[in-house]
């Protein structure tokens, strides 16, 4: 196969692998429908089944011709209630429930709750939420060996049903053992982020960061009410953040979920970390092959927002229509980028710089390239940071990233408006010069007569230095040479 053009939109699409799409020729046809990277999800199957998955997306990069990029989702601690009696209760509304740590299988007055954590942490008056939040109980009394609740909202229940404590912040750890063998496995095969879920504090990411060991980027998922209040922190402490609506949606009311989407985006923006928005975006295209119009609405406004990143979860890991939602969600993107008012919008988030010559230079970066009409920004970089600081200024032209480490490449995936080119270094400033200008006609970017701005650092391998931007004229006899 040749190499497939970059793509004609800035947002990126991360499509969720699983049963309805995780072989080699699925995995192709989901990135030519428009997936620019793959999520890979630790929950589900075992390590050996995801050696095949992660060697086959590894193989696009031959197919196409692009880098490839893969995230592994960690599970992270599952709160679950024991086993009942008959396998199922009705819990009744207004009655009494108790949660203790007694194994012997449960009925409709109690249940074994088998996380000590939790009997520590919990205050009265409390909520409970069971099995995604359909049923709800508030705390009244507790002690080392039992919770007593009251049911507010009942309903039907049954084994190892999930648990959420949205009041209060359990000291669970946010690796378990499971988590800490998946996280080896993942970093071994040699994906390029990490997610770790359930991220209450910064401090959930200090153990991940180590055990990584800078071979993957690390990415926190926010979806505990608990990560809300110290998000600054949790941002600075990451690589990127995804807005995980589903378990945020359970433990906070459904309204909530809208104005904290756009504070995640805009703090993740603002602090220069690519952010994914997640969790059913195009729900209804697990069985249907179109989506509703309230939606194709949600994709758009994460799009208007200036997430880096819309993501599908099931509805391309076990829906009827995996290629149909990729497609979906792309033409999504190029209609809402299309838009006149798009550029305004996205623009609503200040990314003031920090007082460093590169962010002075970034920030220029974007000015002049409308003021010129610029057909590309195209970045020199080792360890990606060139391309974040522009990308983080929302730019009104692609952004051409070279650089020679094939991990770099592959990480800047998740990276709003970036195209990602492994190349060799350069060792002249005329040779990068001609280079970009090269690359750029290749990639099909640019043509004769459009002006670029090349931005990287001098003297050359030395990371974080980006010093120099420069605007060059592309002529029509610059194809020839060697990348």
């Amino acid at each position: 196969m040749k190499a497939i053009s970059p793509r004609s939109r800035q947002v990126r699409i991360l499509a969720t692998l699983g049963p309805a799409s995780d072989t080699p020729e699925m995995i192709a046809t989901l990135f030519q429908a428009g997936a620019d990277a793959f999520r890979v999800n630790m929950s589900h199957g075992d390590q050996r089944s995801k050696i095949a998955v992660i060697q086959a997306i590894r193989s696009l990069e031959k197919k196409f011709g692009r880098p490839s990029t893969i995230l592994a989702d960690l599970q992270g601690p599952k709160l679950r209630v024991g086993a009942f009696l008959g396998g199922r209760v009705e819990l009744v509304s207004g009655s009494i429930f108790v949660l203790d740590r007694d194994p012997t299988p449960g009925d409709a007055r109690r249940v074994e709750l088998p996380h000590r954590e939790i009997f520590a942490a919990i205050e009265p008056g409390a909520r409970l939420l069971l099995d995604d939040g359909k049923l709800v109980l508030r705390v009244t009394d507790h002690d080392a060996t039992r919770i007593v609740t009251t049911v507010e909202v009942g309903g039907p229940l049954s084994n190892n049903k999930g648990l959420n404590v949205p009041d209060v912040v359990v000291p669970v750890p946010a690796l378990t053992e499971k988590d800490r063998s998946d996280l080896a496995f993942a970093v071994d095969q040699g994906v390029d982020w990490i997610a770790l879920s359930f991220v209450q504090r910064p401090e959930d990411l200090w153990e991940a960061r180590k055990l990584i060991a800078g071979k993957a980027a690390l990415l926190a998922k926010i979806e505990k009410p608990a990560a809300i209040e110290r998000l600054e922190e949790i941002v600075e402490a990451c690589d990127g953040v995804m807005v995980a609506r589903g378990d945020l949606g359970v433990e906070m009311p459904p309204q909530a979920v809208p104005p904290l989407q756009k504070r995640i985006v805009e703090v993740s923006r603002r602090m220069g970390r690519p952010v994914v928005v997640a969790t059913q975006m195009l729900e209804s295209m697990i069985k249907s092959p179109s989506p509703t119009r309230a939606e194709v609405s949600d994709v758009a406004t994460a799009i208007y927002d200036g997430a880096d990143v819309i993501m599908l979860s099931a509805e391309s890991a076990a829906g009827d229509w995996p290629v149909e939602a990729v497609a979906m969600m792309n033409a999504i993107g190029k209609e809402v980028e299309a838009d006149p008012g798009y550029a305004q919008r996205i623009g609503f988030t200040i990314t003031r710089p920090d007082a460093t010559t590169a962010d002075a230079l970034s920030e220029a970066a974007k000015s002049i390239a409308a003021t010129v009409g610029a057909a590309a920004i195209i970045c020199f970089t080792t360890s990606g940071s060139t391309a974040r600081r522009v990308a983080r200024d929302r730019p009104p032209v692609p952004i051409l990233v070279l650089t020679p480490r094939m991990e770099t490449a592959r990480r800047l995936g998740l990276l709003w408006g970036t195209h990602n080119v492994h190349t060799r270094d350069v060792e002249s400033f005329e040779e990068m010069v001609a280079k970009a200008k090269r690359i750029a006609l290749r990639q099909g970017l640019v043509k004769a007569g459009d002006r670029v701005i090349v931005m990287a650092g001098v003297p050359f391998r030395t990371p974080g230095s980006t010093n120099v931007l420069h605007v060059v004229q592309i002529v029509g006899d610059e194809l020839k040479g060697r990348d």
